[in-house]
């Protein structure tokens, strides 16, 4: 009875169970055809011919843009829903815009219409800065952020697949240059004298295409004191150099070394400088901030036999060692020039520059921080010197009292003065400049709104010494810009001293700066540059800000200067179309229409 119980058919309890198993694939929504169907269709996927691959891959692509199909089977439930939502993306405005952008009408086949809500539907439903996904390309988790980047299948990708994607796709080739793109730096490279107009010479291209290559480079060879020069001026420019281009300006037979820019050399790299050329007597080094107080001892130790000692921004060689270095070494000292000390170089180290110092002949003093009026009672004393050249903080009002006794004492035996930025100082400095000064080459006086045009024009008045070559007066003028015509009595470069000056020292005159001194006339600029009168050795000529200045003057100025090379004009907006011969630089205009020799072109700088 046993084993007839269990085989025993029994129709009730079989109908029982299948009732139970439809209603559980019915309650679940799974289909037993369905599954049926995609068993079928594997099988028959499976059994494909290897000649049909070609058909297989195109109806893959077709099945991937049709959401329709499925490429293996998926929870009813979550079909019927994205089904669900594409027809209600298909029916909303976003989607008639987008394909109206796409396509340019709306009346497409259903399977490109699918594609594209698709799309819209994958789009909505990535996940948002902050959620977790998973890498298109590498299935790594990953934090989604709003700068996620998309994939080529509509998914996210990480941090490091973003980066090799980006690695990988090729930058488009660049746009050739069309002509004229780069007067921003032709203009900049003019203002700094680098760039004259028309070819640049065979030996200044190969400096500058050393210059390019100087880290492959592992020595000059034999150049002369002057290209190695240029090619400091270069490197320096362009902040190159360092501790490895160093040493290709080591040279154990020459004296003299002019590095431009320090700034990225150390401590031990000036005493490379100071071991490796043992017979040095001119040191011209600039931004040497890293330089410190054994760079002087090892001077001192040496018995170096330095004349010539040029520094910019020394600032942790301490007051002391000045001293020292003064009191040891002074005696040499031919030429010394200074510039940007704040932290030490003080009025007793002046004090005892000059007096251990005796010989000097060129001393140049600019933006010494600790230094006053108590150092220029020094100067007068040092007999030998021919250059002078003094820059004061703009705070430190300078007792006109000391310079005329430094005018009175030697003045007589000076070649060049330069005083920039004393503002309180008077017409009685010009009148003893005239009375004491008579082999002067180059004058600088600028800044000042104390001297009067009738004291600068009685300066220039029957003056023994010979013409001038070079002369620096620029912002000679009233500071009142309430009042742009000036007082009555003009104040600095005026009229009459314009004429008076060129009168002097027109006939050997190379180098004029009159920029910002606003007085002067336009009869005056008119008289000057008149027909006839010829400047022969006039190359340099900036008349900035001369509100007066127009295209006929300008033209007249190229009539009576026939060697000029640079004519420097910014705010002279009167100047609008000019012609220019070739080989000279205009610089500074705006908007105008420069004419070269039949080449027109519009300066925009």
């Amino acid at each position: 009875m046993f084993w007839f119980h269990l085989n025993s058919p029994s129709g009730t309890n079989r109908n029982s169970r299948r009732s139970a198993l439809t209603d559980y694939l019915a309650s679940n929504n799974i289909s037993a055809q369905q599954i049926r169907d995609d068993w079928d269709r594997r099988q028959a996927e499976a059994q494909r011919q290897p000649d049909q691959a070609q058909q297989e891959s195109s109806n893959a692509a077709e099945e991937s843009r049709s959401p329709s199909v499925l490429e293996s089977p998926e929870d009813p439930i979550k079909k019927r829903k994205r089904e669900q939502a594409i027809a209600r993306i298909k029916n909303s405005k976003e989607f008639a815009k987008r394909k109206a952008r796409l396509t340019g009408d709306c009346d497409d086949d259903d399977n490109d219409d699918d594609f594209l809500a698709l799309q819209i539907h994958e789009a909505k439903n990535r996940p948002k800065p902050g959620q977790l996904a998973n890498c298109e390309i590498c299935d790594k988790r990953f934090t989604v952020t709003p700068y996620s980047k998309a994939g080529s299948n509509g998914g996210l990708l990480c941090v490091d697949c973003s980066k090799k994607q980006k690695a990988d796709e090729k930058k488009p080739p660049a746009k050739k240059r069309a002509p004229g793109i780069g007067r921003r730096q032709n203009q900049a490279n003019l203002l700094d004298g680098l760039t004259p107009h028309g070819t640049q010479t065979l030996l200044e291209t190969c400096i500058k295409k050393v210059a390019d290559y100087i880290h492959d480079i592992e020595d000059f060879g034999d150049l002369p004191p002057s290209l190695l020069l240029r090619l400091g001026q270069i490197l320096s420019r362009r902040r190159a150099v360092t501790s490895r281009t160093l040493d290709l300006f080591l040279r154990p037979q020459y004296t003299s070394i002019d590095l431009f820019d320090c700034a990225k050399l150390d401590t031990d790299d000036y005493h490379r400088i100071l071991a490796s050329m043992p017979r040095l007597t001119r040191v011209n080094l600039r931004f040497t901030t890293p330089m410190k107080d054994q760079i002087f001892h090892y001077m001192i130790e040496r018995d170096m036999q330095i004349k010539d000692l040029h520094l910019d921004g020394p600032n942790l060689v301490t007051d002391a060692c000045w001293r020292q270095l003064f009191m040891k070494l002074g005696h040499r000292f031919l030429s010394l020039k200074l510039w940007n000390l704040d932290d030490a170089f003080d009025n007793e180290t002046a004090r005892l520059m000059c007096l251990h110092c005796p010989n000097l002949r060129r001393l140049k003093l600019k933006f010494l921080h600790k230094v006053d009026n108590e150092m220029l009672e020094g100067i007068s004393t040092l007999k030998s010197l021919q250059h002078l050249s003094l820059r004061f903080l703009h705070e430190t009002e300078t007792k006109t009292e000391l310079l005329l006794e430094i005018m009175g004492s030697i003045g007589h035996q000076l070649e060049t003065i330069s005083l920039e930025e004393f503002e309180s100082a008077d017409d009685r400095l010009l009148q003893h400049i005239h009375e004491h000064c008579c082999h002067l080459t180059k004058l600088r006086l600028t800044l000042n709104s104390t001297f009067t045009d009738k004291g600068l024009a009685a300066f220039f008045t029957d003056w023994s010494n010979p013409a001038l070559t070079y002369v620096d007066l620029n912002s000679l003028r009233d500071v009142d810009m309430t009042n742009p015509t000036g007082p009555e009595e003009p104040i600095g470069l005026a009229s009459d001293s314009f004429i008076a000056l060129m009168e002097h020292s027109g006939s050997k005159i190379q180098h004029l700066n009159i920029a910002s001194c606003r007085h002067v006339s336009y009869k005056a600029f008119e008289q000057v540059f008149a027909e006839g009168k010829i400047y022969p050795n006039l190359k340099y000529l900036d008349i900035s800000f001369s509100t007066v200045m127009d295209d006929y003057l300008t033209q007249c100025i190229f009539r009576c200067c026939p060697a000029l090379q640079r004519l420097v004009v910014f705010a002279c907006f009167k100047i609008r179309d000019v012609h220019i011969p070739r080989g000279l630089a205009l610089i500074g205009t705006v908007g105008a229409s420069i004419k070269i020799d039949g080449i027109t072109q519009t300066e925009t700088i």
